[in-house]
Protein backbone atom coordinates (compact mmCIF):
# COMPACT_ATOMS: atom_id res chain seq x y z
CA UNK A 1 0.00 0.00 0.00
CA UNK A 2 1.10 3.20 -0.84
CA UNK A 3 1.54 5.74 1.90
CA UNK A 4 4.24 8.32 1.48
CA UNK A 5 3.59 9.66 -2.38
CA UNK A 6 0.76 11.00 -3.88
CA UNK A 7 -0.08 13.13 -7.12
CA UNK A 8 -1.38 16.28 -7.29
CA UNK A 9 -2.08 17.23 -11.28
CA UNK A 10 -2.12 14.71 -14.48
CA UNK A 11 -0.83 15.67 -17.61
CA UNK A 12 -0.86 12.71 -19.58
CA UNK A 13 1.25 10.09 -18.11
CA UNK A 14 3.44 13.41 -16.53
CA UNK A 15 2.48 13.81 -12.84
CA UNK A 16 3.41 16.66 -10.37
CA UNK A 17 3.52 14.80 -7.06
CA UNK A 18 4.52 14.31 -3.35
CA UNK A 19 6.77 12.54 -1.55
CA UNK A 20 4.97 12.97 1.50
CA UNK A 21 8.87 12.64 3.59
CA UNK A 22 9.25 15.00 6.91
CA UNK A 23 10.10 17.56 4.66
CA UNK A 24 7.93 17.01 1.45
CA UNK A 25 9.61 17.04 -2.15
CA UNK A 26 7.38 17.69 -5.18
CA UNK A 27 7.57 16.13 -8.18
CA UNK A 28 9.12 15.07 -11.07
CA UNK A 29 12.34 15.66 -9.00
CA UNK A 30 15.86 14.62 -7.95
CA UNK A 31 16.26 11.85 -5.82
CA UNK A 32 19.59 12.33 -4.95
CA UNK A 33 19.15 13.88 -1.58
CA UNK A 34 16.01 11.89 -1.00
CA UNK A 35 16.94 8.36 -0.71
CA UNK A 36 18.74 5.73 0.81
CA UNK A 37 20.31 2.80 -0.61
CA UNK A 38 20.37 -0.14 1.70
CA UNK A 39 22.73 -2.00 -1.01
CA UNK A 40 22.92 -5.09 -3.28
CA UNK A 41 22.07 -8.77 -2.49
CA UNK A 42 24.33 -9.88 -4.89
CA UNK A 43 27.69 -10.30 -2.88
CA UNK A 44 25.82 -10.87 0.15
CA UNK A 45 22.63 -10.67 2.37
CA UNK A 46 21.75 -7.73 3.47
CA UNK A 47 19.41 -6.62 6.83
CA UNK A 48 16.06 -4.78 6.32
CA UNK A 49 16.95 -1.17 7.61
CA UNK A 50 15.10 0.80 9.86
CA UNK A 51 14.14 2.90 7.70
CA UNK A 52 13.22 7.10 8.31
CA UNK A 53 10.51 9.45 7.32
CA UNK A 54 13.22 11.91 6.08
CA UNK A 55 14.22 9.72 3.47
CA UNK A 56 12.37 6.70 1.15
CA UNK A 57 14.62 4.02 1.41
CA UNK A 58 16.09 1.29 -1.66
CA UNK A 59 15.16 -1.94 0.16
CA UNK A 60 17.90 -4.57 -0.37
CA UNK A 61 18.08 -5.50 -3.67
CA UNK A 62 19.19 -7.51 -7.26
CA UNK A 63 19.38 -5.19 -10.39
CA UNK A 64 19.34 -6.98 -13.14
CA UNK A 65 21.33 -5.52 -16.54
CA UNK A 66 19.01 -5.17 -19.63
CA UNK A 67 18.96 -8.09 -21.65
CA UNK A 68 18.78 -10.52 -18.55
CA UNK A 69 16.72 -13.67 -19.55
CA UNK A 70 13.29 -13.64 -17.90
CA UNK A 71 13.81 -16.86 -16.19
CA UNK A 72 16.72 -15.59 -14.44
CA UNK A 73 14.83 -12.71 -12.98
CA UNK A 74 12.27 -14.58 -12.28
CA UNK A 75 14.80 -17.33 -10.23
CA UNK A 76 16.49 -14.39 -8.37
CA UNK A 77 14.00 -11.67 -7.87
CA UNK A 78 13.80 -10.56 -3.95
CA UNK A 79 10.95 -10.92 -2.10
CA UNK A 80 10.30 -7.34 -0.48
CA UNK A 81 8.47 -7.41 2.66
CA UNK A 82 6.07 -4.60 3.36
CA UNK A 83 7.18 -1.89 5.84
CA UNK A 84 6.06 1.14 8.15
CA UNK A 85 8.21 4.47 6.34
CA UNK A 86 8.88 5.43 2.75
CA UNK A 87 10.53 2.37 0.97
CA UNK A 88 11.36 2.01 -2.63
CA UNK A 89 12.15 -1.39 -4.51
CA UNK A 90 14.39 -2.05 -7.47
CA UNK A 91 12.23 -3.74 -10.64
CA UNK A 92 12.89 -4.54 -14.00
CA UNK A 93 10.25 -5.01 -16.77
CA UNK A 94 10.01 -8.87 -16.28
CA UNK A 95 9.81 -8.35 -12.35
CA UNK A 96 7.49 -5.22 -11.96
CA UNK A 97 4.73 -5.82 -9.68
CA UNK A 98 2.74 -4.24 -6.78
CA UNK A 99 5.19 -5.13 -3.72
CA UNK A 100 3.59 -2.03 -1.76
CA UNK A 101 6.41 0.35 -1.99
CA UNK A 102 6.12 4.02 -2.69
CA UNK A 103 8.79 4.09 -5.47
CA UNK A 104 10.08 1.57 -7.67
CA UNK A 105 13.78 2.13 -9.20
CA UNK A 106 13.78 0.68 -13.02
CA UNK A 107 16.39 -1.32 -13.06
CA UNK A 108 18.37 -1.63 -16.55
CA UNK A 109 17.30 1.79 -17.12
CA UNK A 110 20.41 2.86 -19.14
CA UNK A 111 20.33 0.22 -21.37
CA UNK A 112 17.10 1.53 -22.69
CA UNK A 113 17.89 5.26 -23.14
CA UNK A 114 18.24 5.89 -26.58
CA UNK A 115 16.65 3.29 -27.95
CA UNK A 116 12.59 4.74 -28.36
CA UNK A 117 11.09 1.06 -28.95
CA UNK A 118 12.93 -0.12 -25.85
CA UNK A 119 12.24 2.59 -23.91
CA UNK A 120 8.50 2.95 -24.60
CA UNK A 121 7.69 -0.79 -24.18
CA UNK A 122 9.43 -0.80 -21.14
CA UNK A 123 8.02 2.44 -19.68
CA UNK A 124 4.51 1.74 -20.59
CA UNK A 125 4.77 -2.21 -18.84
CA UNK A 126 6.39 -1.30 -15.68
CA UNK A 127 3.86 1.72 -15.51
CA UNK A 128 1.01 -0.63 -15.43
CA UNK A 129 2.44 -3.30 -13.25
CA UNK A 130 3.31 -1.08 -10.61
CA UNK A 131 0.55 0.79 -8.55
CA UNK A 132 -0.79 4.34 -10.23
CA UNK A 133 -0.20 5.55 -7.00
CA UNK A 134 3.44 5.21 -6.51
CA UNK A 135 7.01 6.76 -8.30
CA UNK A 136 8.79 5.63 -11.05
CA UNK A 137 12.28 6.38 -10.50
CA UNK A 138 15.03 6.30 -13.62
CA UNK A 139 18.54 5.97 -12.58
CA UNK A 140 21.51 7.01 -14.35
CA UNK A 141 19.74 7.93 -16.88
CA UNK A 142 18.93 11.97 -16.70
CA UNK A 143 20.00 15.16 -18.71
CA UNK A 144 18.59 18.54 -19.35
CA UNK A 145 17.73 17.89 -22.84
CA UNK A 146 15.88 14.43 -22.11
CA UNK A 147 14.39 14.91 -18.83
CA UNK A 148 10.90 16.56 -20.36
CA UNK A 149 10.65 13.36 -22.55
CA UNK A 150 11.31 10.88 -19.73
CA UNK A 151 8.44 12.81 -17.50
CA UNK A 152 6.19 12.99 -20.57
CA UNK A 153 6.70 9.07 -20.98
CA UNK A 154 5.91 8.37 -17.08
CA UNK A 155 8.73 8.76 -14.82
CA UNK A 156 8.59 10.59 -11.26
CA UNK A 157 11.94 10.60 -10.39
CA UNK A 158 15.70 11.01 -11.94
CA UNK A 159 18.98 11.42 -10.24
CA UNK A 160 22.84 13.64 -11.21
CA UNK A 161 24.34 10.66 -11.96
CA UNK A 162 24.60 10.98 -15.89
CA UNK A 163 25.10 14.74 -15.60
CA UNK A 164 27.60 14.25 -13.62
CA UNK A 165 29.69 11.85 -15.48
CA UNK A 166 29.17 14.35 -18.34
CA UNK A 167 30.46 17.17 -16.58
CA UNK A 168 33.79 14.95 -15.35
CA UNK A 169 34.10 14.70 -19.33
CA UNK A 170 33.98 17.79 -20.40
CA UNK A 171 30.69 18.32 -21.73
CA UNK A 172 28.51 21.21 -21.15
CA UNK A 173 24.77 20.24 -20.96
CA UNK A 174 21.80 22.21 -22.45
CA UNK A 175 17.72 21.47 -22.86
CA UNK A 176 18.71 21.39 -26.35
CA UNK A 177 21.97 18.73 -26.37
CA UNK A 178 25.44 19.23 -25.23
CA UNK A 179 28.85 21.15 -26.41
CA UNK A 180 32.20 20.51 -25.18
CA UNK A 181 33.36 23.13 -22.27
CA UNK A 182 36.05 23.80 -24.38
CA UNK A 183 34.71 25.12 -27.40
CA UNK A 184 32.23 27.65 -25.64
CA UNK A 185 33.28 30.73 -26.23
CA UNK A 186 30.60 31.87 -23.86
CA UNK A 187 28.64 30.31 -21.21
CA UNK A 188 24.62 30.47 -22.06
CA UNK A 189 23.64 30.23 -18.87
CA UNK A 190 23.17 32.38 -15.31
CA UNK A 191 23.31 29.55 -12.79
CA UNK A 192 26.13 30.48 -9.71
CA UNK A 193 29.00 28.18 -11.95
CA UNK A 194 28.17 30.09 -14.89
CA UNK A 195 29.50 33.44 -13.73
CA UNK A 196 32.26 33.75 -15.11
CA UNK A 197 34.17 33.75 -18.78
CA UNK A 198 34.44 30.62 -20.68
CA UNK A 199 37.77 29.87 -20.44
CA UNK A 200 38.23 30.24 -16.87
CA UNK A 201 35.76 27.48 -16.18
CA UNK A 202 36.59 24.26 -14.87
CA UNK A 203 35.47 20.81 -15.08
CA UNK A 204 34.28 21.21 -11.79
CA UNK A 205 32.31 24.09 -12.59
CA UNK A 206 30.43 22.45 -15.56
CA UNK A 207 29.23 19.60 -13.39
CA UNK A 208 27.45 22.22 -11.04
CA UNK A 209 26.21 23.65 -14.46
CA UNK A 210 25.01 20.46 -15.87
CA UNK A 211 23.50 19.35 -12.32
CA UNK A 212 21.80 23.06 -11.83
CA UNK A 213 20.98 23.09 -15.44
CA UNK A 214 19.09 19.91 -14.81
CA UNK A 215 16.84 21.04 -11.90
CA UNK A 216 15.73 23.88 -13.90
CA UNK A 217 14.37 22.15 -16.35
CA UNK A 218 12.52 19.59 -14.42
CA UNK A 219 10.87 23.10 -12.54
CA UNK A 220 9.95 24.05 -15.69
CA UNK A 221 8.52 20.44 -16.48
CA UNK A 222 6.68 20.88 -13.53
CA UNK A 223 5.05 24.21 -14.49
CA UNK A 224 4.05 22.84 -17.79
CA UNK A 225 2.46 19.51 -16.03
CA UNK A 226 0.57 22.15 -13.98
CA UNK A 227 -1.13 24.47 -16.48
CA UNK A 228 -1.29 21.27 -19.38
CA UNK A 229 1.50 22.78 -21.69
CA UNK A 230 3.90 19.43 -21.27
CA UNK A 231 3.15 17.92 -24.71
CA UNK A 232 3.51 21.08 -26.49
CA UNK A 233 6.68 21.18 -25.13
CA UNK A 234 7.91 17.90 -26.38
CA UNK A 235 7.06 18.50 -29.75
CA UNK A 236 9.51 21.56 -29.89
CA UNK A 237 12.34 20.50 -27.49
CA UNK A 238 12.22 17.16 -27.91
CA UNK A 239 13.24 17.67 -32.03
CA UNK A 240 16.85 18.46 -30.81
CA UNK A 241 17.33 14.41 -30.52
CA UNK A 242 16.70 11.61 -32.70
CA UNK A 243 15.72 9.37 -30.21
CA UNK A 244 13.76 11.83 -28.44
CA UNK A 245 11.49 12.25 -31.29
CA UNK A 246 11.07 8.89 -32.17
CA UNK A 247 9.99 8.36 -28.27
CA UNK A 248 7.60 10.83 -28.02
CA UNK A 249 6.39 9.53 -31.17
CA UNK A 250 6.48 6.13 -30.45
CA UNK A 251 4.35 7.25 -27.06
CA UNK A 252 1.46 8.06 -29.77
CA UNK A 253 1.22 4.65 -30.91
CA UNK A 254 0.67 3.56 -27.28
CA UNK A 255 -3.11 5.33 -27.39
CA UNK A 256 -4.96 3.26 -25.01
CA UNK A 257 -1.58 4.29 -21.94
CA UNK A 258 -1.88 8.38 -22.74
CA UNK A 259 -5.45 8.01 -23.75
CA UNK A 260 -6.34 6.75 -20.43
CA UNK A 261 -4.37 9.43 -18.40
CA UNK A 262 -5.31 12.33 -20.29
CA UNK A 263 -7.61 14.81 -19.16
CA UNK A 264 -11.20 15.13 -21.14
CA UNK A 265 -10.39 19.12 -21.08
CA UNK A 266 -7.87 21.34 -20.53
CA UNK A 267 -8.00 25.16 -19.87
CA UNK A 268 -5.16 25.53 -22.38
CA UNK A 269 -4.94 25.83 -25.42
CA UNK A 270 -3.44 23.04 -28.11
CA UNK A 271 -0.63 24.42 -30.42
CA UNK A 272 -1.07 23.10 -33.95
CA UNK A 273 2.39 23.79 -35.54
CA UNK A 274 3.66 20.21 -37.18
CA UNK A 275 1.61 17.24 -38.11
CA UNK A 276 2.89 15.35 -34.75
CA UNK A 277 0.41 17.31 -33.02
CA UNK A 278 -2.55 14.77 -35.36
CA UNK A 279 -1.36 12.18 -33.31
CA UNK A 280 -2.33 13.98 -30.23
CA UNK A 281 -4.32 12.22 -27.27
CA UNK A 282 -6.86 15.11 -27.40
CA UNK A 283 -6.91 15.18 -31.40
CA UNK A 284 -7.55 10.99 -32.14
CA UNK A 285 -10.38 11.16 -29.01
CA UNK A 286 -12.01 13.85 -30.56
CA UNK A 287 -12.37 12.04 -34.10
CA UNK A 288 -12.62 8.35 -33.15
CA UNK A 289 -15.79 10.18 -30.98
CA UNK A 290 -17.43 12.13 -33.60
CA UNK A 291 -17.21 9.08 -35.99
CA UNK A 292 -18.40 6.03 -33.54
CA UNK A 293 -20.62 8.13 -31.08
CA UNK A 294 -22.21 10.97 -32.67
CA UNK A 295 -25.50 10.71 -34.40
CA UNK A 296 -26.75 13.55 -36.92
CA UNK A 297 -30.46 14.48 -35.69
CA UNK A 298 -31.00 17.10 -38.37
CA UNK A 299 -33.54 16.37 -41.28
CA UNK A 300 -31.75 18.68 -43.76
CA UNK A 301 -28.66 18.28 -46.09
CA UNK A 302 -24.82 18.12 -45.54
CA UNK A 303 -22.83 21.67 -45.65
CA UNK A 304 -19.27 21.20 -45.51
CA UNK A 305 -17.86 24.57 -44.76
CA UNK A 306 -13.75 25.33 -43.98
CA UNK A 307 -12.91 26.19 -40.36
CA UNK A 308 -12.24 29.62 -38.63
CA UNK A 309 -9.61 31.46 -37.06
CA UNK A 310 -11.76 32.88 -34.55
CA UNK A 311 -13.37 30.08 -31.88
CA UNK A 312 -15.72 29.31 -31.30
CA UNK A 313 -16.59 28.89 -35.47
CA UNK A 314 -19.96 30.61 -35.11
CA UNK A 315 -18.76 33.80 -33.20
CA UNK A 316 -16.51 34.50 -36.53
CA UNK A 317 -17.42 36.57 -39.36
CA UNK A 318 -17.42 34.05 -41.90
CA UNK A 319 -19.06 31.56 -40.24
CA UNK A 320 -21.86 34.42 -39.22
CA UNK A 321 -22.41 34.85 -43.46
CA UNK A 322 -22.59 31.13 -43.91
CA UNK A 323 -25.19 30.84 -41.71
CA UNK A 324 -27.00 34.23 -43.16
CA UNK A 325 -26.81 32.54 -46.35
CA UNK A 326 -27.71 28.62 -44.87
CA UNK A 327 -30.54 30.21 -42.37
CA UNK A 328 -31.23 26.87 -41.03
CA UNK A 329 -31.61 24.54 -44.01
CA UNK A 330 -28.48 22.74 -43.82
CA UNK A 331 -26.37 21.17 -41.23
CA UNK A 332 -23.21 23.11 -40.93
CA UNK A 333 -19.72 20.88 -40.29
CA UNK A 334 -16.66 22.76 -40.13
CA UNK A 335 -13.69 20.86 -41.83
CA UNK A 336 -9.80 21.88 -40.12
CA UNK A 337 -6.61 20.49 -39.76
CA UNK A 338 -5.77 19.26 -36.56
CA UNK A 339 -9.36 18.64 -34.95
CA UNK A 340 -11.04 16.87 -38.49
CA UNK A 341 -14.39 17.14 -38.92
CA UNK A 342 -16.64 19.27 -36.52
CA UNK A 343 -20.32 19.41 -36.23
CA UNK A 344 -22.25 22.40 -35.51
CA UNK A 345 -23.63 20.93 -32.02
CA UNK A 346 -20.18 19.94 -31.15
CA UNK A 347 -18.33 23.55 -31.76
CA UNK A 348 -17.79 24.22 -28.19
CA UNK A 349 -16.53 20.71 -26.94
CA UNK A 350 -12.86 20.72 -26.11
CA UNK A 351 -10.82 20.84 -28.03
CA UNK A 352 -12.75 22.16 -31.09
CA UNK A 353 -12.52 25.58 -29.43
CA UNK A 354 -9.22 25.50 -28.13
CA UNK A 355 -6.43 24.91 -30.59
CA UNK A 356 -4.56 27.19 -32.94
CA UNK A 357 -2.93 26.16 -35.89
CA UNK A 358 -0.11 27.65 -38.26
CA UNK A 359 -1.43 28.67 -41.22
CA UNK A 360 0.22 28.30 -44.45
CA UNK A 361 -2.89 28.11 -46.79
CA UNK A 362 -1.40 24.40 -48.18
CA UNK A 363 -2.51 21.37 -46.46
CA UNK A 364 0.30 18.90 -45.71
CA UNK A 365 -0.18 15.17 -47.26
CA UNK A 366 -0.77 14.12 -43.55
CA UNK A 367 -2.55 16.52 -43.16
CA UNK A 368 -4.94 15.76 -46.21
CA UNK A 369 -5.12 11.74 -45.25
CA UNK A 370 -6.12 12.63 -41.56
CA UNK A 371 -9.00 14.49 -41.98
CA UNK A 372 -9.93 12.47 -45.28
CA UNK A 373 -10.16 9.61 -42.90
CA UNK A 374 -12.19 11.33 -40.44
CA UNK A 375 -14.92 12.56 -43.19
CA UNK A 376 -15.08 9.32 -44.86
CA UNK A 377 -15.77 7.93 -41.35
CA UNK A 378 -18.53 10.63 -40.43
CA UNK A 379 -20.17 10.35 -43.37
CA UNK A 380 -20.35 6.45 -43.76
CA UNK A 381 -21.81 6.92 -40.12
CA UNK A 382 -24.34 9.98 -40.96
CA UNK A 383 -26.43 9.98 -44.29
CA UNK A 384 -27.83 12.93 -45.94
CA UNK A 385 -30.15 13.78 -48.52
CA UNK A 386 -27.55 16.08 -50.17
CA UNK A 387 -24.11 16.87 -50.03
CA UNK A 388 -22.48 20.38 -50.40
CA UNK A 389 -19.23 21.70 -49.96
CA UNK A 390 -18.58 25.29 -49.56
CA UNK A 391 -15.11 25.17 -49.28
CA UNK A 392 -11.90 27.04 -50.79
CA UNK A 393 -9.85 25.34 -53.23
CA UNK A 394 -7.15 24.10 -50.99
CA UNK A 395 -9.87 21.67 -48.87
CA UNK A 396 -11.26 20.07 -52.13
CA UNK A 397 -8.11 17.22 -52.66
CA UNK A 398 -10.24 16.09 -49.46
CA UNK A 399 -13.60 15.81 -50.61
CA UNK A 400 -12.61 14.33 -54.06
CA UNK A 401 -11.13 11.91 -52.31
CA UNK A 402 -14.10 10.69 -49.95
CA UNK A 403 -16.22 11.16 -52.77
CA UNK A 404 -13.97 8.55 -54.86
CA UNK A 405 -14.00 6.47 -51.47
CA UNK A 406 -17.47 6.34 -50.73
CA UNK A 407 -19.29 7.15 -54.14
CA UNK A 408 -21.01 10.44 -53.15
CA UNK A 409 -21.50 13.31 -55.60
CA UNK A 410 -21.05 16.97 -53.82
CA UNK A 411 -22.43 20.13 -55.13
CA UNK A 412 -19.89 22.78 -54.86
CA UNK A 413 -20.76 26.26 -54.19
CA UNK A 414 -17.12 28.33 -54.34
CA UNK A 415 -16.24 30.55 -57.00
CA UNK A 416 -13.30 32.63 -55.89
CA UNK A 417 -13.91 32.31 -51.96
CA UNK A 418 -16.31 30.83 -49.48
CA UNK A 419 -17.24 34.56 -48.61
CA UNK A 420 -17.20 36.04 -51.58
CA UNK A 421 -20.78 37.89 -52.58
CA UNK A 422 -21.53 35.19 -55.70
CA UNK A 423 -20.13 31.89 -53.47
CA UNK A 424 -22.80 33.23 -50.55
CA UNK A 425 -25.29 33.38 -53.19
CA UNK A 426 -24.09 30.15 -54.75
CA UNK A 427 -25.08 28.68 -51.15
CA UNK A 428 -28.18 29.91 -50.88
CA UNK A 429 -29.70 28.93 -53.98
CA UNK A 430 -28.60 25.82 -53.55
CA UNK A 431 -30.42 25.45 -50.41
CA UNK A 432 -33.42 27.18 -52.27
CA UNK A 433 -36.52 25.23 -51.04
CA UNK A 434 -35.31 23.37 -48.42
CA UNK A 435 -37.39 23.24 -45.28
CA UNK A 436 -36.20 25.14 -42.31
CA UNK A 437 -35.55 23.29 -39.30
CA UNK A 438 -36.44 25.62 -36.24
CA UNK A 439 -33.57 26.95 -34.01
CA UNK A 440 -35.28 25.03 -30.92
CA UNK A 441 -34.73 22.07 -32.86
CA UNK A 442 -31.17 23.08 -33.25
CA UNK A 443 -30.56 23.51 -29.71
CA UNK A 444 -31.87 20.23 -28.34
CA UNK A 445 -29.50 18.55 -31.24
CA UNK A 446 -26.87 20.32 -29.84
CA UNK A 447 -27.67 19.09 -26.25
CA UNK A 448 -28.24 14.99 -27.49
CA UNK A 449 -25.15 15.22 -29.65
CA UNK A 450 -22.56 16.59 -26.40
CA UNK A 451 -24.31 13.98 -24.26
CA UNK A 452 -23.27 11.31 -27.24
CA UNK A 453 -19.92 12.19 -26.88
CA UNK A 454 -19.72 13.05 -23.64
CA UNK A 455 -21.48 9.87 -22.01
CA UNK A 456 -21.34 7.33 -25.06
CA UNK A 457 -23.46 6.43 -27.80
CA UNK A 458 -27.73 6.74 -27.32
CA UNK A 459 -26.86 9.26 -24.08
CA UNK A 460 -28.72 12.18 -25.72
CA UNK A 461 -31.97 10.46 -26.16
CA UNK A 462 -31.70 8.49 -22.63
CA UNK A 463 -31.48 11.74 -21.08
CA UNK A 464 -33.28 14.23 -22.40
CA UNK A 465 -36.29 12.21 -24.11
CA UNK A 466 -38.76 14.98 -22.68
CA UNK A 467 -35.90 18.10 -23.15
CA UNK A 468 -36.89 21.65 -22.41
CA UNK A 469 -34.36 24.29 -23.14
CA UNK A 470 -34.50 26.93 -20.97
CA UNK A 471 -32.15 30.48 -21.55
CA UNK A 472 -30.01 31.39 -24.88
CA UNK A 473 -26.95 29.47 -26.38
CA UNK A 474 -24.06 28.92 -25.46
CA UNK A 475 -25.67 28.71 -21.53
CA UNK A 476 -28.57 26.42 -22.14
CA UNK A 477 -30.37 24.35 -19.38
CA UNK A 478 -31.90 21.42 -19.50
CA UNK A 479 -35.08 20.19 -18.19
CA UNK A 480 -37.72 17.61 -17.73
CA UNK A 481 -41.45 18.33 -18.90
CA UNK A 482 -42.01 18.92 -15.34
CA UNK A 483 -39.49 21.71 -15.26
CA UNK A 484 -36.79 19.63 -13.56
CA UNK A 485 -33.45 20.55 -14.69
CA UNK A 486 -31.51 17.71 -15.33
CA UNK A 487 -28.32 19.45 -16.84
CA UNK A 488 -26.40 22.78 -17.54
CA UNK A 489 -24.03 23.37 -21.00
CA UNK A 490 -20.59 24.65 -19.75
CA UNK A 491 -19.59 26.45 -22.17
CA UNK A 492 -15.50 27.13 -22.10
CA UNK A 493 -15.60 23.28 -23.12
CA UNK A 494 -18.64 22.37 -24.53
CA UNK A 495 -19.76 19.45 -21.76
CA UNK A 496 -22.66 19.01 -19.33
CA UNK A 497 -22.81 19.36 -15.91
CA UNK A 498 -25.34 17.55 -14.46
CA UNK A 499 -27.72 17.77 -11.33
CA UNK A 500 -28.48 15.44 -9.11
CA UNK A 501 -31.76 15.03 -10.77
CA UNK A 502 -30.16 14.41 -13.87
CA UNK A 503 -27.60 11.46 -12.10
CA UNK A 504 -30.43 9.80 -11.07
CA UNK A 505 -31.91 9.70 -14.68
CA UNK A 506 -28.38 8.17 -16.08
CA UNK A 507 -28.33 5.82 -13.38
CA UNK A 508 -31.40 4.53 -14.07
CA UNK A 509 -30.37 4.34 -18.10
CA UNK A 510 -29.98 1.21 -19.93
CA UNK A 511 -26.56 1.82 -20.48
CA UNK A 512 -25.45 3.94 -17.87
CA UNK A 513 -21.56 5.20 -17.80
CA UNK A 514 -19.20 7.27 -15.93
CA UNK A 515 -20.14 5.75 -12.95
CA UNK A 516 -18.43 4.75 -9.76
CA UNK A 517 -19.43 2.91 -6.44
CA UNK A 518 -18.72 4.36 -3.12
CA UNK A 519 -18.18 3.23 0.45
CA UNK A 520 -20.52 3.74 3.19
CA UNK A 521 -19.97 7.69 3.84
CA UNK A 522 -21.49 10.84 2.99
CA UNK A 523 -18.93 12.66 0.58
CA UNK A 524 -18.62 16.66 1.64
CA UNK A 525 -16.16 18.74 -0.73
CA UNK A 526 -14.37 15.77 -2.39
CA UNK A 527 -13.92 11.83 -2.58
CA UNK A 528 -11.01 10.31 -2.15
CA UNK A 529 -9.24 7.05 -3.62
CA UNK A 530 -9.53 4.75 -0.87
CA UNK A 531 -13.09 5.69 -0.42
CA UNK A 532 -14.01 4.18 -4.04
CA UNK A 533 -14.99 0.26 -4.56
CA UNK A 534 -15.61 0.30 -7.68
CA UNK A 535 -15.62 2.64 -11.45
CA UNK A 536 -16.38 2.23 -14.40
CA UNK A 537 -12.73 1.65 -17.10
CA UNK A 538 -14.16 4.51 -19.00
CA UNK A 539 -13.86 7.40 -16.73
CA UNK A 540 -11.02 10.11 -17.64
CA UNK A 541 -9.86 12.80 -15.69
CA UNK A 542 -12.06 15.69 -16.13
CA UNK A 543 -15.49 13.73 -16.74
CA UNK A 544 -18.60 13.88 -15.60
CA UNK A 545 -18.80 10.93 -12.56
CA UNK A 546 -21.70 9.70 -11.08
CA UNK A 547 -21.24 8.94 -7.15
CA UNK A 548 -23.94 5.97 -6.03
CA UNK A 549 -23.02 4.50 -2.50
CA UNK A 550 -25.13 2.80 0.63
CA UNK A 551 -25.29 6.36 2.35
CA UNK A 552 -25.36 8.84 -0.58
CA UNK A 553 -25.37 9.88 -4.25
CA UNK A 554 -22.83 12.94 -5.70
CA UNK A 555 -21.80 13.90 -9.07
CA UNK A 556 -18.64 15.89 -9.53
CA UNK A 557 -15.80 16.03 -11.96
CA UNK A 558 -13.14 12.70 -11.66
CA UNK A 559 -9.43 14.36 -10.88
CA UNK A 560 -7.96 10.85 -12.32
CA UNK A 561 -8.88 8.22 -14.09
CA UNK A 562 -11.51 4.90 -12.69
CA UNK A 563 -8.53 2.52 -13.50
CA UNK A 564 -6.48 4.88 -11.03
CA UNK A 565 -9.41 5.65 -8.90
CA UNK A 566 -9.70 1.78 -8.53
CA UNK A 567 -6.11 1.08 -7.56
CA UNK A 568 -4.97 3.74 -5.81
CA UNK A 569 -4.28 4.51 -1.61
CA UNK A 570 -3.77 8.35 -1.73
CA UNK A 571 -5.41 11.04 -3.44
CA UNK A 572 -8.52 13.02 -4.75
CA UNK A 573 -10.48 10.77 -6.94
CA UNK A 574 -12.97 13.96 -7.42
CA UNK A 575 -14.23 17.13 -6.27
CA UNK A 576 -17.99 16.73 -5.95
CA UNK A 577 -20.26 19.09 -6.64
CA UNK A 578 -23.93 17.90 -5.17
CA UNK A 579 -24.83 15.00 -2.94
CA UNK A 580 -27.77 13.76 -1.36
CA UNK A 581 -27.89 11.27 1.63
CA UNK A 582 -29.95 8.53 0.98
Amino acid sequence: MTEYFEVHHRDGAARVGELRLSDPVRTPAIADDVTADAGSEWPEGRELPGGSEDEVTILPHRGFPSGTPEEVQEAFAPDYPEVEYPSGVVVSRETAADFGADVYVLSGAQGIVDHAEAFVETIVDVRESIPADSALYLPGVATPANVATLVYAGADLVDTDRAVIKGTQGKYLTSDGEVFLEDLEELPCSCPACQQPADSADREDCIEHNVNALRTELARVRERIRSGRLRDYIEGQARHDQWLTATFRRLDQQYAYLEQRTPLVRGAEITAASDDTLRRVEIQRFAERVTTRYRNRFDAPLVLVPCSARKPYSESRSHGRFHDAIQFRGHTVSMTSPIGVVPQELELTYPAQHYDSVVTGRWSATEIEFVADVLAAYLERNEYPRYIAHLPEDYLPIVERVEDRLGIDFEYTVAEHPTDTESLANLSSTLAGEPKYRKRERQHNTLKAIADYQFGEGAGDELFDDLRIESRYPKLRAHDADGEQLAALVPNYGTLSLTLAGAKRWLDSDVPTKRAEIDAFVPRGSVLAPGIVDADDDIRPGDEVVFEGPKAISIGRAEMSGPEMVGSTRGIASEVRHTEEK
